[in-house]
């Protein structure tokens, strides 16, 4: 009797993988946010552009990312922040200079006179203890208290993945680690120069109200990357701190930068979970991605 053995040849095999592969492409899409595929050879990179701030109750579509994280070969989540005892005891100490500004002046001292009159109407009714804040710490409180931006009962495309992960032990990596001890040092010798910029954006966010908020999570929700760039929450949100600092910018780039040319090396299906801003500004990881003639699939992400 002869006997027969089948062996899968290696172009089936690798159609079986495109087939997976397109599979949590197709997957990942069916979720409301905005999702851009590159393909490199045998491996695929999903990019997911976040947004912070999604309410909790809002109606969108997470469990096709659900679904799509428990595919994939890796996940790719932005960076944290580590802390030692001795940060926070430095914090602490110095928190006078991060939250107040040099004695004897206020915000008028700062900022341009058309600047500080609109801020003028946006905290009309507050304590003036405002006029004494340090810049960095005025633009995050308008941000949480003017503009109906939501910190708490969220739950946007990182905290969907990162759930979804965990679950199905899918392993993940941090594409970089701040440091504690340089993100207190930065935070003490910035002068409040640096921050003019932010609070500019943030008095034009307070200024749109909830209103604008909801229409950035709308944009959102739609694809349509060029409105939610043009929200000035989502400008305030990437010109105060962190992401605004001139110092811890540049690093937040860079990481993702080289986050991004490692995962393309790799096979099978990474999936990237970033800022929308970081992968869609001008210049961004988009921009540098099409740049190197990669196809990129996806909704648009450049104003027309």
């Amino acid at each position: 009797m002869l006997a027969i053995s089948i062996v899968p040849s290696k172009a089936a095999a690798q159609a079986g993988e495109a087939s997976v592969v397109e599979e949590i492409v197709i997957t990942a899409r069916r979720a409301d946010a905005p999702i851009w595929e590159i393909t490199v050879g045998d491996g695929s990179l999903i990019l997911v552009g976040a947004i912070s701030g999604v309410p909790r109750d809002l109606p969108w579509r997470p469990e096709a990312l659900e679904a799509a994280t428990r595919r994939s070969d890796r996940i790719l989540f932005p960076q944290i922040g580590q802390a030692s005892p001795a940060d926070v005891m430095r914090l602490i100490w110095r928190s006078r200079t991060i939250t107040r500004l040099p004695d004897g002046t206020t915000t008028a001292d700062y900022l341009p006179p058309e600047v500080q009159e609109r801020l003028e109407v946006v905290m009309e009714g507050d304590s003036d203890r405002w006029r004494r804040e340090s810049l960095v710490m005025l633009g995050l409180n308008l941000i949480t208290d003017k503009t109906g931006h939501q910190r708490r009962r969220t739950r946007g495309a990182v905290e969907v993945i990162e759930d979804a992960a965990r679950q199905a032990d899918v392993p993940v990596r941090r594409v970089g680690v701040l440091r504690g001890d340089a993100l207190v040092e930065n935070l003490i010798t910035q002068p409040p120069e640096t921050y003019l910029a932010c609070i500019e954006a943030a008095v034009s966010a307070a200024e749109a109200g909830p209103e604008g908020a909801a229409r950035r999570i709308e944009a959102w929700r739609g694809r349509r990357v060029p409105d939610v760039l043009a929200e000035p929450l989502d400008e305030a949100l990437n010109l105060c701190w962190p992401s605004g600092d001139p110092d811890v910018a540049p690093l937040l780039r860079a990481q993702w930068a080289e986050a991004i040319e490692a995962a393309l090396d790799e096979p099978g299906v990474t999936l990237a979970v970033a800022q929308l801003r970081l992968l869609a500004e001008p210049g961004g990881v988009l921009d540098m991605l099409e740049a190197r003639g990669f196809d990129i699939v996806g909704p648009r992400w450049r104003a027309e």
